[in-house]
């Protein structure tokens, strides 16, 4: 079975959208989201792309605060605090990655709690860890969101997570937790890795590499799902951290690249969006 993050994401917008026509006869107004873009690294600009034609599909207002690459890390922090300061804005977000002279962490740390809508704050990851209410990042809740619509049973599962980043390694690793899976944490320098992998009944990979987990790595009904955006070196065009092709007959369910995790994130973009705006009514 190959879950369509495409697909999913847009039945989820729809319900979305539904939900957000009801707001201005209740609220006023829509939930209004920011994303500030400091330079043109085409692979920002794409995202950027993606999260405003993703905000008009929902029916959330978006506006685009485009910056110079130049901008300094002062006049960014100023921007922000503007932006926290304006009650008719929800949700923040910067695009990362940033560049070399701005700090990315003060930035994240900068913007508002309630209004950290990809859930990197310091205090939202504090949260999560200890099982309080908090705005989850987009790409983790995505996936759980996703396994949940292939009727995934998560608890009592063997998941292998291939990868340790603050964005998604380790707040997945830490949702499947709390879905009651038992998680093993796997990167780079994991010893035998194949042999760890291959426990997996549910095997997440964020390692960042073109196909670097091979038919050899699953066992046969493993639940691929592959985080991974890379460029194949030999074709040039999109793929994921998993061999696909190989993979695809061993697995249960897998999801493809593109259009499976990444539809998801953006997704639970506009749903963070809609909850941020919800809490502070």
């Amino acid at each position: 079975m190959i879950i369509s993050g495409k697909e999913l994401s847009a039945r989820l917008k729809a319900e979305m959208a539904e939900q957000v026509k009801t707001f201005p006869a209740k609220y006023g107004r829509v939930p209004h989201l920011v994303v500030i873009l400091v330079g043109d690294n085409p692979a920002s600009v794409s995202y950027v792309t993606g999260k405003a034609k993703a905000s008009a599909e929902v029916g959330i207002r978006n506006t685009t605060i485009r910056r110079p690459e130049s901008i300094s890390e002062a006049e960014l922090l100023g921007l922000i605090a503007e932006l926290n300061a304006d009650p008719e804005v929800d949700g923040i977000l910067v695009q990362l990655p940033l560049p070399k002279h701005i700090d990315e962490s003060k930035v994240i740390e900068a913007i508002d709690q309630a209004k950290d809508v990809d859930g990197f704050h310091p205090l939202n990851v504090a949260a999560l860890w200890q099982k309080q209410p908090c705005t989850l990042p987009c790409t983790p809740k995505g996936i759980i969101k996703m396994l949940k619509a292939a009727g995934v049973e998560i608890a009592g599962k063997r998941a292998v997570v291939i990868g340790r980043s603050n964005i998604v390694g380790l707040p997945v690793s830490k949702l499947l937790l709390d879905a009651n899976a038992t998680v093993t944490m796997a990167h780079s320098r994991t010893r035998n890795l194949a042999e760890v992998t291959r426990q997996a009944e549910i095997l997440v990979v964020a390692i960042g590499r073109p196909k670097f987990v091979t038919a050899d790595m699953v066992s046969e009904g493993t639940v691929v799902i592959d985080v991974g955006v890379n460029r194949d070196p030999e074709t040039g065009k999109l793929c994921g951290d998993v061999d696909f092709a190989a993979i695809e007959p061993k697995a249960s369910v897998i999801t493809p690249v593109p259009g499976g995790v990444g539809p998801m994130t953006i997704c639970c973009l506009m749903e963070n969006t809609i909850e941020c705006f919800l809490r502070s009514r």
